[in-house]
This record gives C-alpha cells, sequence and structure tokens, in this order.
C-alpha cells in the first residue's frame, strides 16, 4: 500500500500547493485556513448534520412530490445515506411535478379552440374515425386531440430516408415550417439543416424552431445567432440555466417533430446530427425509425408544437392552416399521442397501458430505454400469460450504463411468463416502435421507461392499419435477425458483484 500513500501524498501536495501560495501573498486566506484548521472537528461535524438534515428534508419533500411509490422510495433511501451527493441531484434532477401557468394555458389553448375547430371540420368532412381494438373515447379524451382518417404514412428506417424525404418536404414549402428537436447539433448535418430553414426564411416562408436546452447544450451561439439573424424565429424550449430558482432540468422535451404548411408531418426518434445519418459516433450505427404523416392527423402534431411554442414565448402562432383535409390517396387511421409532466394523468403510461391490456395476438416492442415499473412488467407478463406473443429488442450497446444494467434485473421475471427478449448487435438501436395485433403500431419518440412515461415531454403517433403493421412487421423482423436472444441466464449466470450492480441499477431505475 506504500504507491497508494504515496499517491495520496503527491494529490494532497499537488492540491494544496496553490493555496499555500495565496496564504503566502494574501494573509486574510491564511487566517481563515488557520481557523478552520483549529476548529475542523466541529465543522466537519456541523457539515455532516447540515447534510443529513437537508436529506432528511430533501427526502420528505421527495415522499410528497413523487409519482410513484418506488420513485419516492428510491429518492428517500439515497437522500439519507448519501446526502452529500444525493441532495445536489435531487435538487437538480429530482422534481417530479412541474407546474406551469404558462403551459397549462397553452393547454387550455390547444384543447377548447384548436380542438373543437379540428373536430367541426373533421366531423364536417367525414375524417374523424374509430380506432378498432381500443377505446376511441379513451384515447381522445387522454390526448385531446380527434382521431381521424384519410391520412397517409409512410414509414422512414434509420436518418438517411428521414431526412432525405424531410429535406425535400421542407424544401417544397410554401408558408410556414415548424420544427421541433431534442437534440440539435453544429456539426455536418446540422448546418445542412440550418442553411435549408434560412434559404426558406429568406424567401418567405416563416421557420419557427425549438429546441430542448439540456439535450443542445452543446450547440454553439454562433449557430442560433445565424438562425434569427436570417430570420428564423429559434428558442430553446427548456432554459433551465437562466432561473436558479426554477431548475428544470428533470423536464425535457424529447419530442422530435417537423410540420411543413399543416399539411405533411414528421414524427420519430431521428434528432438533427451526423450520428443519426450514419456518422461514427462512440456506439456506431444509430438504428432509427420514424414516420412521415399526410392528411388530418397533421393537425394534432401541429397543435402540440402550438402548445410548446405558446409555453415559451406566450404567442398564439398566428396564420396556421387547421383545415383537416384527406391525403390524396390516404387511407389509414391515426391518432397524436402527446404527453408530459403537466398532464392530468399520467398520459404516456395510460397510452401504453391500454395498447398492452386490449392486445389479443402480439405485442412486440423496440426501444432503447428498458426500464418499466411495476404496473407495466404486470402488464406484460399478463400480456404473455393470456397467450399474446411478447417480443421486446433492446440494444447491446448503449448510452447509459446504469438503464442497461437494470434491464438485466427484468430478464427472470420476464422469461418465466414466456416474453421473448433480443438484444440488437450491429450498432445502437434507437428506435421507438410498438406492434400490437395485426393492425395497431406507434412510431414516436417514447422509450419504455419512466422517464418517458412521466418525466419528459413525448410525442407518439398511433397509426390503425394492415399494410402499415405488415411493414412495421417487417421491419421489425429484420432487426431480430441482427440480434441474439437474451435470457435469464445472462443475469444469473454472472458474477455475484455484477448481479448486485443490477439490483442497485433496479433499485434506482424510478429515478433514472
Amino acid at each position: 500500500m506504500r504507491w497508494w500513500r504515496r499517491t495520496k501524498q503527491s494529490i494532497k501536495s499537488s492540491l494544496l500547493r496553490p493555496l499555500l501560495w495565496l496564504g503566502h501573498h494574501w494573509p486574510p486566506l491564511r487566517t481563515a485556513v488557520r481557523w478552520m484548521h483549529r476548529r475542523k472537528k466541529r465543522l466537519a461535524f456541523l457539515g455532516f448534520v447540515v447534510a443529513h438534515a437537508l436529506g432528511a428534508y430533501s427526502s420528505l419533500q421527495a415522499i410528497m412530490e413523487s409519482r410513484t411509490p418506488q420513485g419516492a422510495t428510491a429518492w428517500a433511501v439515497a437522500l439519507n445515506t448519501f446526502p452529500y451527493v444525493a441532495v445536489p441531484a435531487y435538487w437538480v434532477f429530482g422534481h417530479s411535478e412541474l407546474d406551469d401557468q404558462q403551459l397549462q394555458g397553452a393547454a387550455r389553448y390547444t384543447a377548447v379552440e384548436i380542438r373543437e375547430e379540428v373536430l367541426a371540420g373533421l366531423r364536417h368532412q367525414g375524417l374523424s374515425a374509430e380506432i378498432g381494438g381500443l377505446n376511441t373515447q379513451l384515447i381522445g379524451r387522454l390526448s385531446e386531440l380527434p382521431v381521424t382518417t384519410g391520412n397517409e404514412v409512410e414509414l422512414l428506417i434509420d436518418g438517411e430516408a428521414t431526412f432525405a424525404s424531410m429535406f425535400a418536404a421542407i424544401e417544397a414549402a410554401q408558408a410556414y415550417v415548424l420544427v421541433e428537436f431534442y437534440i440539435l447539433r453544429d456539426d455536418e448535418l446540422g448546418r445542412r439543416f440550418q442553411q435549408l430553414l434560412l434559404r426558406k426564411a429568406a424567401a418567405g416562408v416563416q421557420v419557427f424552431l425549438l429546441y430542448d436546452q439540456f439535450g443542445s447544450h452543446g450547440l454553439s451561439d454562433s449557430y442560433l445567432r445565424e438562425l434569427q439573424q436570417g430570420g428564423v424565429a429559434a428558442f430553446a424550449f427548456n432554459p433551465a440555466f437562466e432561473d436558479l430558482k426554477e431548475m428544470r432540468l428533470n423536464f425535457r422535451n424529447h419530442r422530435k417533430l417537423v410540420v411543413v404548411d399543416g399539411r405533411i408531418g414528421f414524427v420519430g426518434s431521428s434528432n438533427v446530427g451526423d450520428e443519426y445519418v450514419g456518422g461514427a459516433g462512440e456506439l456506431g450505427f444509430l438504428r432509427d425509425t420514424n414516420v412521415r404523416v399526410e392528411g388530418p392527423a397533421v393537425t394534432g402534431i401541429q397543435a402540440v408544437f402550438a402548445n410548446d411554442w405558446y409555453w415559451v414565448t406566450e404567442e398564439v402562432l398566428e396564420g396556421l392552416h387547421w383545415k383537416p383535409t384527406a391525403a390524396p390517396e390516404g387511407t389509414l387511421t391515426a391518432a397524436c399521442l402527446p404527453s408530459g409532466p403537466t398532464d392530468e394523468f399520467e398520459r404516456g403510461a395510460m397510452y401504453f397501458l391500454h395498447l398492452l391490456n386490449r392486445a389479443e395476438t402480439r405485442v412486440w416492442i423496440a426501444t432503447p430505454y428498458f426500464v418499466p415499473d411495476q404496473q407495466m412488467v404486470t402488464a406484460l407478463q399478463l400480456a404473455a400469460l393470456r397467450g399474446v406473443d411478447v417480443r421486446i429488442l433492446l440494444p447491446e450497446q448503449t448510452d447509459s450504463q446504469l438503464v442497461r444494467l437494470s434491464s438485466y434485473s427484468y430478464l427472470p421475471e420476464l422469461e418465466a411468463a414466456g416474453i421473448q427478449l433480443f438484444r440488437y448487435q450491429p450498432g445502437f438501436l434507437h428506435q421507438k416502435v410498438l406492434l400490437v395485433d395485426d393492425r395497431l403500431a406507434t412510431v414516436g419518440s417514447a422509450n419504455f421507461d419512466n422517464r418517458s412515461f412521466r418525466l419528459n415531454f413525448e410525442l407518439t403517433l398511433l397509426v390503425d392499419d394492415l399494410q402499415f403493421a405488415e411493414q412495421v412487421e417487417a421491419m421489425l423482423l429484420g432487426d431480430m435477425n441482427d440480434s441474439v436472444p437474451a435470457s435469464a441466464e445472462d443475469l444469473t449466470g454472472r458474477s455475484y458483484l455484477f448481479r448486485i450492480a443490477v439490483q442497485v441499477a433496479r433499485l434506482l431505475a424510478p429515478i433514472q
């Protein structure tokens, strides 16, 4: 252990040297250091008491605010056991309730004015619809947006196809473009995207851009300045660092959407960055899925953007096209499913629970982050036990080791119910797709985890169509062919330390 003692002494010396130099040249600091040294035991005890007092106070707040008992328990244990780390983490990331009058006002604006206008137009043109196998009234009440028919939905596999279609639609815009992404990067794809928006703004097209402050934390000021100087209205959805009293780092706008002239919309999992179009990221190839939508369902996507824009700017967007129009070859039924922490009910969790509970033959899930709570685990088990083919496709490589570890903890209980799990091999599986029975499929931004169910602002498109479901089925079968089965042995056959790490990660799952 001599090497360790020497290392510690070296570190201590390197840290103390600047303080000693300052103390020599600045007498008040020398006096303060001597005072602290004489009272170091008292100060250490005082720090211990204050830290645990703050931990106890914060744990009471967590118990009162957390949306789930599991989340409250996890925070309470962490705050009282490791307050030195857990207290700052809780103050920044731990709050699970977002009471914002501005956003609630935006919700009322969409729910009352836009929804009634759109519903009237849908009824007049015969474009309102029922969703087979689901409670349409429930979907409508949760989303506060109509279920529509007359839609055309194109499945876009991976980033190259997505951005080729998206750029072409934006290039053809005549009146306005609405853009919202969680991650916006100043790289090759980000610059191409920026220049396209600037060209459209210069041509007289109104361009509105929202990005998440947390997800786009590396975005340069010059990138945004060029957009704004070029006539693009660009704002951060979640300016978390502008007011330290209103820390909102835990609430992120995870949506990815584009609307062109109120006629064409894009929804899915891809962000704007080189790694989403085959760029060499840390995890290699990113496997994403998006959709191009044309028809009355686009009004729902547009309404979500109008909500978010109102929250950021307190401005009601004027001049948007709200008249629902069937796509030229549109026959599909679709519903726009937004969710977020300001919802009266836990929309995200309820959407997925309803789909799982109504499944009769099949439930296939593709998600990069699989951290379900107990009610979701039970719903998956019940589906499998009643004979439903339940398959879950997960990534082998992931950008969150905590999430990856916790996913192992579900293997034994899911396998016991007959659920098949797969781990995707070629790269990072980033798509968020759900396939139910023969007709229902969802594509969007929501992961199968606590954060997407309760903390993030998400957007998913639900499609009811046999042919579209067949396309999704073929896509997922191809992904499963590029995967290896996961089993309980992957956990039980590992070392004791690995299994401890997995269980600790599972304990922390509700606060991830």
